[in-house]
């Protein structure tokens, strides 16, 4: 069928910013503080995407061991929560460093409104106009219905790519086969002992699947972080098969990972000590998505990269969070897979580059991305995809865009002018000049 509608352009702003993740709020944020008008889209009800409505527990590494990576936007929104800041990335090794997801979201809520960050809840995007890769408007739909919002400049940080598969731009998924990693259902659990636990919480797994107590034999359990108060957040169970740019998938996903709850309910009260009272407090709203769209831009960053604690001339941040391919099936060479290439780690003070050029996408003239979906190799998505990577690569991309405001060109931004506004922002940039 064929469907017309005369829409409102309800907004007609500098900097248009799909997605209030982490990335959103350190794109929108960015770019206002270059005193451009902005305008943020969230599909969900608050701020801060998988550390928020996703209830993912705790923060990935912010530091490489000596030096504060994501620095700037980010940092200064994760010193204002009250529990201790991991300056150190083996301090976040400990499982005391669980995330309060509410006072996350009133720090998020702030934030915008101080920087007079004009944003809705509640509002997806849902097409793209698009002629000969310059975006000329998005399509958004909400509780008021459908209407148009222009701007200079596009932030695709939807995670998923969304902005920019529905405007037709070339992007990459999961492996060969087009597989993703699963996802996982976060939790928060009420009434845990943690002067009880231990660690080795996935050590029983392989029994509880021959005694019946758990369905998957999946030895792949990052397992809870605690707030020492009784309360934990659970990173617990994969939704193996899942593909997250499908609802009817997601659905599936989302049902069978609350189901799961009351096996890991059981198989944590039967064989782990300091579990024996835990109670459900809730799932997340939306599935914990570790893998999807990869956009295709001027410079995907490589696995090589890593290897090669790479420098690039046009460096906007860099980072340092393992390769973290989550294990794909339930095979026990599958894990071992997993095991070893998540060993593949840094030592104190080593990290790679983000070029700017992974953040252009290469099918548009006036777009940009940001967060998990960002221009890389599956091995480096599954690095930079953490929350400190995503504030990293938001910031720069809201401070790119500011400067490409008057050019509507994202590869007219002058990079030594980008690196010079983010180390004003506080970013970390040791090789630029």
């Amino acid at each position: 069928m064929q469907y017309t509608k005369e829409l409102e352009i309800k907004y007609n702003v500098d900097v248009f910013v799909a997605g209030g993740g982490a990335a959103g709020v350190a794109a929108a944020v960015a770019a206002a503080r270059s005193g451009k008008r902005v305008f943020l889209a969230e599909a969900t009800g608050c701020l801060g995407g998988m550390g928020t409505t996703g209830l993912v527990p705790a923060f990935a590494p912010f530091s490489d061991g000596v030096n504060t990576v994501a620095s700037g936007i980010g940092f200064e929104i994760r010193q204002a929560l009250k529990n201790t800041v991991p300056v150190n990335s083996s301090e976040w090794g400990s499982r005391w460093s669980t995330i309060d997801a509410e006072e996350l979201k009133r720090e998020y809520d702030k934030l915008l409104k101080s920087e007079n960050v004009d944003f809705s809840f509640f509002t997806s995007v849902c097409d793209a106009v698009c002629e000969d890769g310059h975006i000329n408007a998005v399509i958004l739909t909400s509780k008021s219905g459908m209407f148009a919002v222009k701007a200079e400049i596009y932030i695709d940080c939807t995670g998923d790519g969304d902005l920019c598969a529905l405007g037709g731009g070339k992007f990459e998924i999961g492996d060969e086969n087009n597989c993703v990693m699963p996802g996982t259902l976060c939790s928060l659990w009420a009434y845990v002992d943690d002067g009880k636990v231990g660690g080795g919480q996935s050590e029983f797994i392989e029994k509880a699947y021959e005694d019946g107590v758990i369905t998957y034999k999946d030895r792949h359990l990052p397992g809870m972080y605690f707030r020492r108060n009784g309360m934990a957040g659970g990173n617990i169970g994969h939704t193996f098969g899942v593909n997250p740019v499908d609802e009817k998938s997601l659905t599936e996903a989302m049902v069978r990972g609350r189901q799961s709850m009351t096996e890991y309910e059981k198989y944590y009260k039967t064989y782990l000590e300091g579990y024996e009272n835990m109670v459900l407090c809730a799932t997340a709203s939306v599935l914990g998505v570790r893998e999807s769209r990869r956009i295709v831009c001027d410079y995907m960053l490589g696995f090589k990269d890593y290897l090669d604690r790479a420098v690039f001339d046009d460096e906007i941040g860099r980072y340092c969070y393992p390769v973290d391919i989550h294990v794909m099936n339930t095979d026990d060479e599958e894990f071992e897979r997993f095991s070893k290439e998540y060993d593949i780690r840094y030592g104190a003070g080593e990290s790679y580059g983000i070029p700017y050029r992974s953040l252009v996408p290469v099918s548009f003239s006036n777009v940009l991305v940001a967060g998990r979906c960002i221009g890389a190799e599956r091995q480096m998505q599954a690095s930079v995809r953490v929350m400190p990577g995503c504030f990293i690569t938001g910031q720069a991309a809201g401070a790119a865009a500011a400067l490409a405001c008057d050019t509507q060109d994202v590869r007219q931004v002058d990079t030594s002018e980008l690196q010079d506004t983010l180390k004003k922002l506080g970013a970390y940039l040791p090789n630029a000049k």
